[in-house]
């Protein structure tokens, strides 16, 4: 070889002994240091958006490596409805049959956030009456109780605890006929409007309800006692999917799962709406920021429901449902007849033997709906999930001229991520069940 070249890939350097070549390339155990067997194996799948386990049309993007994730990407989008968009086409009364069907597990909640922000537009808050606001934390107390027996049922069912599930769903029947029984509806019930409510609740309602406040207290026993001391499930929450209160802080994450960190804010105690001021409860709290603080949380946080349900049927004091102010008070003089519920004939009756006037009016409330000065407000409500907040804003029409939701499903699921890289797929299931999203409000 000659010598006058010194390749880069031979270096070359003089001994004693004459010149010495060193090929490049190194040793082997360099050579393999540079290469990752490992992250070649790497594997990307998709966990959804069919998918049984992904509470809704949610895509899940992962990068396994083995059983681990490495990364995770949330995709949403898939259940778009435009509800937002909706409601610029339609009066400030109709919006409530739209937002009713966003968070289709909790719609009590998303009528209430939506007429107290049309209300606080109007400037008729201190206005609604009390027996209206104690009917509507009544409604919204068995509402939360319904959907946090959703989230037992299906999580334990994806945990393997099917019986768990049957028994979850069965107590959630008795909520939705007590809904029935009182709006005419289980689901969407358009209830709660602004001014007030849709109609009044009957007694054989408060029967029901008070059966099953004595109740559900020994099921929600049996639940714990099926789940607490089971080793599967304890393996499969606890120390699984940990976010502590930084974590949460930093995400935006509210609800059970900002409480199941530690931290105790619960809007309905920081800063009260419909008269929760006025009821005991607390808030429960755990320190553990895993799965398993979350089940511990809204266990309990049905007991505190319980307690205000019962309180709520205690102050529920004879008087009118809606404000007075008959150019806002929708019509809720309602009854059931043989082509569903609509105004009672002894209603339409009056309204016809009154005036011209009055029918007009009466028409134009109907069709129209009534104008909201212009202005911009936000309104926030604890829901089930955390944080419900809506955003409105009036062009001093008889639409609204923009509706926005800071829904907590869309904002509690950029917290996947954080707990479910690093551990296993399995846990995965685990960790996005314990946020509890409901795509329709995500996607709404």
């Amino acid at each position: 070889m000659s010598t006058s070249t010194n390749p880069s890939y031979a270096e070359s350097r003089e001994t004693t002994e004459g010149r010495v070549f060193t090929v490049t390339g190194g040793d082997w155990d360099q050579v393999v240091s540079g290469h990752d067997p490992i992250n070649d194996e790497r594997l990307i799948v998709n966990m959804g958006p069919q998918h049984p386990s992904t509470h809704g049309v949610l895509r899940l993007i992962l990068e396994l490596e083995g059983e681990t994730v490495r990364e995770a990407r949330a995709v949403v989008g898939y259940l778009h409805t435009g509800i937002e968009k909706n409601l610029e086409y339609r009066n400030w009364v109709q919006g409530t049959t739209f937002v009713t069907r966003m968070d289709y597990l909790s719609p009590l909640f998303n009528e209430t956030a939506y007429s107290l922000a049309v209300e606080k537009l109007l400037g008729i808050t201190d206005e609604i009456t009390e027996r209206a606001n104690t009917i509507r934390v009544l409604m919204m107390e068995l509402n939360r109780i319904s959907s946090h027996l959703v989230w037992i049922a299906t999580t334990a069912m994806e945990l393997g605890a099917v019986n768990v599930m049957l028994y979850g769903f069965r107590e959630r029947e008795y909520v939705l006929d007590i809904f029935e029984m009182i709006t005419g509806l289980r689901m969407n019930m358009a209830y709660i409007r602004p001014g007030g409510v849709a109609q009044d609740v009957p007694d054989e309602a408060i029967v029901k309800i008070r059966e099953f406040l004595k109740m559900l207290p020994k099921r929600l026993k049996e639940y714990e006692d099926m789940l607490s001391g089971q080793p599967i499930w304890t393996e499969r929450t606890k120390n699984v999917a940990v976010l502590d209160v930084t974590g949460c802080v930093a995400l935006g994450v509210t609800g059970p799962v900002l409480r199941s960190a530690g931290l105790a804010w619960d809007i309905r105690k920081t800063m009260p709406y419909c008269g929760y001021e006025n009821y005991e409860f607390d808030v429960p709290t755990t320190e553990t920021g895993d799965v398993w603080g979350r089940y511990l949380v809204r266990m309990a946080e049905m007991r505190e429901s319980l307690k205000l349900v019962e309180q709520a049927l205690d102050k529920l004091r004879p008087g009118p449902i809606m404000v007075a102010d008959k150019k806002v008070a929708w019509p809720a003089q309602l009854a059931i007849g043989v082509d569903g519920m609509g105004n009672s004939l002894e209603h339409v009756a009056r309204i016809m033997g009154q005036s011209m006037e009055s029918l007009i009016h009466h028409f134009k409330l109907v069709t129209e709906g009534f104008r909201v000065p212009p202005g911009q407000v936000y309104v926030a409500i604890e829901s089930p999930r955390g944080e419900l907040g809506v955003h409105a804003v009036s062009d001093g029409g008889t639409r609204p001229y923009r509706v926005h939701y800071r829904e907590p499903s869309f904002v509690n699921l950029q917290a996947l991520p954080a707990m479910a890289e690093g551990g296993l797929i399995a846990d995965v299931i685990a960790g996005g069940a314990s946020l509890d999203p409901v795509m329709g409000g995500c996607d709404r």
